[in-house]
């Protein structure tokens, strides 16, 4: 049976992506929550991840004696693993454009991702729309964020972002999260898909689980001083 090791669901956006696709997709695997205490050197957190990966970070996808590190990394395994279950689009071309924008999320939206950080129980519009008004760099991933899920919605007629759930969709849900917990202003058609990615059951699931932690971690919220 597969291992995922994660990180607490109400912040971890890295950990979401990949739990969030076996989920939806029925590749079954065990869960396994390594808390955030802290990630110096002396913590729980890095010595539990310690003897699993080099990097001692999440998520981490183990099969055996093999060890699996970053995002983009386990969804290829898993795509070689299972190619029958759709991690990426069947047609090479749409596969070929999926895979750049998992990239781009990867590698890119840098603003967005400091200025509004994962957390899902939270409800943060002013900060949202603070982020918005003074900061160039957020208006322009939100915008670049849009653009692209409109353009895919249009030319695929949803459901998803290629039709059917993917990896693609797995790896922008921790930015439907941000939306959500930031208010940040979107047209009525991705408002459309950012519902409809929340009720898929594997990101429900996640949603669920992260309400349910009830666990403040303060160095994850600079923002706030109490739950």
């Amino acid at each position: 049976m597969l291992k995922l090791y994660i990180g607490n669901k109400n912040y971890s956006s890295w950990s979401m992506r990949p739990w969030v696709l076996m989920t939806q997709l029925g590749i079954p695997f065990d869960e396994v929550m390594v808390r955030f205490d802290s990630f110096g050197p002396e913590s729980a957190f890095k010595a539990t991840l310690a003897p699993i990966t080099p990097v001692g970070n999440v998520p981490v996808l183990v099969d055996g004696d093999l060890a699996v590190w970053d995002t983009l990394a386990i969804v290829e395994t898993l795509a070689e693993s299972f190619p029958d279950q759709g991690v990426w689009p069947a047609d090479r071309r749409q596969r070929a454009r999926a895979r750049s924008l998992c990239a781009e999320m990867h590698g890119g939206f840098g603003a967005l991702r400091s200025a509004c950080v994962m957390n899902i129980e939270a409800s943060l519009p002013t900060a949202g729309a603070l982020a918005l008004r003074d900061q160039p760099g957020v208006r322009a991933d939100l915008a670049r964020i849009v653009s692209m899920w409109q353009e895919l919605l249009a030319h695929h007629g949803g459901p998803m972002l290629f039709g059917a759930f993917s990896a693609v969709d797995a790896f922008y849900a921790p930015v439907v999260m941000r939306l959500r917990t930031y208010a940040l202003p979107v047209p009525d058609d991705v408002r459309a898909y950012m519902d409809r990615v929340c009720a898929t059951p594997g990101v429900k699931a996640w949603i669920d689980g992260a309400l349910a932690e009830h666990d403040f971690v303060d160095f994850d919220e600079p923002y706030r001083v109490a739950p």
